[in-house]
């Protein structure tokens, strides 16, 4: 998260303002805190444009929660749901939907172990929605626009990993949702925005905690909110509107990845494992070829302070996060201690 934010967190959480009750003390139904709600809602429509046909949610549960809740929201008997399965997260949504209903992978890039994003897809016939993860943190592969979907299909979003670092058009999404502990705040909510002729949609006789029905009949508080997540979520979408807006972000992301993709094309050690037409902006993952080198160099990097650079579990090698916070300098940095690492040991 931004520095900034932390530092207006860490005052408020002894007192919000001048009330002399810490963030996390207030009651989520009294003034002070509705005030703060309201005004990340706002902040949050002004940054992405959302119209007011739309309503915008907080809930828990992470966005692994949206994996079931969708389907058992717009997944018809007699429908379809098609997914874009372009990595671990969007397996796993699919996984879920088929214990609610029929589903069709419309497109898979597994055999090239999730390195690209396929160009076509293959929809099913009576389409319910469409479902993407726009971006695979694990593969380090993003969308570059949104996929074309059936006419009447709505489009669902998982942002979780890129969300609000470019700017996007919200008309085009039935549903967009995304946890918050990349680039909007701290993890334990999740952002979800969604048409409200879904909403009016879904069925009610679900429990009430998995209708969306239930969240924007109130405001985000049938139950009560992670305060504080939602609270930074407030202070965060705040710093993105000071910083240029989703605009701002996008050339910002644009030039902290540029020099270190343009060294990974040119070196002779360290290899860049997604399509270049598929990269994404948010995770750089590379490898050298050799398990051996690549542990070396996670453990000098982690040692000359560049932490969390190993590559996820399933996959080995290394990844560079750099979200919207992060600054362009730590990409310099890290080009600069790779290329040393290169010359010592190619």
């Amino acid at each position: 998260m931004p520095v900034e934010v932390l530092e207006e967190a860490r005052e408020n959480m002894l007192s919000l303002g001048e009330t002399g009750i810490g963030v996390m003390e207030h009651s989520h139904r009294g003034k002070p805190f509705v005030a703060v709600a309201e005004e990340a809602e706002a902040n949050c429509r002004k940054l992405a444009g959302i119209p007011d046909d739309y309503d915008v949610l907080f809930l828990q549960g992470g966005a692994s929660s949206q994996f079931f809740m969708i389907p058992q929201n717009f997944l018809e008997q007699g429908k379809t749901a098609d997914y874009l399965v372009t990595g671990s997260w969007s397996k796993k949504a699919i996984k879920e939907a088929k214990l609610l209903g029929s589903t069709n992978i419309a497109c898979s890039s597994e055999d090239r172990n999730f390195c690209y994003i396929p160009k076509d897809c293959n929809y099913s016939d009576n389409s319910a929605y469409v479902h993407f993860t726009s971006n695979n943190t694990i593969f380090g592969t993003e969308f570059a626009s949104e996929p074309e979907v059936p006419e009447g299909s709505p489009l669902i979003c998982d942002a979780s990993s890129d969300i609000f670092s470019r700017p996007l058009d919200i008309s085009k999404y039935g549903l967009l949702y995304g946890g918050a502990q990349k680039n909007l705040g701290p993890s334990g909510v999740t952002l979800v925005i969604i048409r409200k002729d879904l909403v009016a949609k879904g069925p009610s006789d679900i429990p009430a905690m998995l209708q969306y029905r239930t969240h924007a009949e109130n405001d985000s508080m049938y139950n009560t909110p992670p305060t504080f997540g939602l609270y930074t979520m407030g202070l965060v979408f705040k710093w993105i509107l000071d910083n240029g807006g989703l605009e701002g972000m996008a050339r910002h992301n644009a030039e902290k990845a540029k020099p270190l993709y343009d060294y990974l094309d040119q070196s002779q050690l360290f290899k860049p494992t997604a399509d270049k037409d598929s990269r994404s902006l948010m995770n750089v993952c590379f490898v050298t070829g050799d398990d051996t080198l690549d542990a070396k160099f996670v453990s000098e990097s982690k040692a000359a302070g560049f932490d969390g650079l190993k590559g996820h579990r399933s996959v080995g090698g290394m990844r560079a996060s750099i979200y919207n916070a992060f600054p362009k300098q730590g990409v310099v940095d890290l080009v600069s201690f790779m290329k040393d690492f290169e010359s010592k040991n190619s």
